[in-house]
């Protein structure tokens, strides 16, 4: 990463710049979507939910009920975790993603707008009710969570074309696996167009995305879904450096595997290298890894070393663990400074 007083530097730059382009919307008539759009640092492109988050003894047990805490709501889904989290790094960032036209869709878009979030690529489906994840956190901070996908899923076929206008003139494009592969695809190809990184957080795990695999510049997924995509048993693999080779040859440029508490693993062509992480006391996993993400793209977007850049993510992600909710838990600029220092 670059030092501390020239990574504020841009960073109060791109917030200065997202500022003053908001207001010049106001005063410019003659403004449209597409104008604003290619003022935008970052696009990401994926899931908007609302968590439904309670708080158990420890995650139950196939066939096994327990008894949790009060049930607590918080705005999330992969896409708009990492969309707020490279905001509050510094980045101007335009959200692509889908909700109903509920109350819970209403809250979420406006919790991406107080964000700082440019929310108007969030479509709204009046025949799906928004997504909703329901998260148990365990009392060492694990979680397991179900996703009902909702409206994040059925994206009709003015949208997925739609999104191809919508990346243009993003530097970063950012996308994971919470919407269709139409759209991804889409996304995909239309950012490698015009000159844009593109990182994948291919989460959660599924097939039919790979034929998008070889315009993904880094590839970032977690220990789970690094042995899934790579064929391997996911609590078997001891070398994640080779798993990361084996994701390398399905066509990703770079790929850096996310590993908890013990940081993370690089491979590219220079071969595999690992970073570790901070040590921090852990109340909330479930935000971790986008705010991984969406440190890593903010640093990727300040032309930081790649090492450099994921140890700047590590940090993100280790800020994350240390306090409840997805969005709430995501750390603004300086306290990743202070944990870097």
């Amino acid at each position: 990463m670059k030092n501390r007083g020239e990574a504020n530097q841009q960073a109060a730059g791109s917030w200065q710049t997202g500022k003053r382009r908001q207001g010049d919307r106001g005063r410019d008539s003659d403004s449209d979507s597409d104008r604003d759009r290619e003022m935008r640092d970052i696009c990401v492109v994926g899931g908007i939910n609302m968590d439904l988050v309670v708080q158990v003894p420890h995650i139950p047990r196939p066939g096994e009920t327990v008894h949790g805490g009060e049930v607590a709501r918080f705005p999330g889904g992969k896409g708009a975790n990492q969309a707020v989290a490279a905001r509050r790094l510094g980045a101007s960032v335009a959200m692509l993603g889908q909700v109903g036209a509920d109350a819970f869709g209403d809250e979420l878009v406006q919790t991406l707008e107080a964000a700082g979030v440019e929310s108007s690529g969030v479509r709204r489906a009046a025949d799906r009710a928004t997504g909703v994840a329901m998260i148990s956190v365990a009392s060492d901070g694990q979680n397991a969570i179900v996703v009902a996908p909702g409206a994040n899923a059925t994206w009709d076929e003015a949208g997925v074309v739609g999104v191809e206008g919508s990346v243009r003139g993003c530097r970063v494009l950012v996308l994971n696996l919470e919407v269709p592969p139409a759209v991804i695809a889409r996304a995909v190809r239309a950012g490698k167009r015009a000159g844009a990184r593109v990182i994948l957080n291919p989460a959660p795990h599924r097939v039919g995305d790979e034929s998008v695999f070889g315009d993904v510049d880094v590839f970032v997924p977690n220990q789970v879904e690094a042995a899934l995509f790579a064929g391997m048993e996911p609590y078997a693999v001891t070398d994640w450096g080779e798993a990361a080779q084996r994701l390398r040859r399905l066509g990703p440029r770079m790929v850096i595997v996310t590993l908890a508490d013990e940081g993370a693993v690089i491979v590219d062509e220079a071969g595999p290298q690992r970073v570790p992480s901070f040590p921090v006391s852990v109340v909330d996993t479930t935000a971790a890894g986008d705010a991984f993400v969406g440190g890593l793209a903010v640093a990727l977007l300040q032309d930081a070393p790649v090492r450099d850049a994921v140890r700047f993510a590590n940090a993100c992600g280790a800020l994350a663990v240390t306090r409840a909710g997805a969005q709430p838990s995501l750390p603004a600029l300086g306290d990743v400074e202070r944990l870097i220092d």
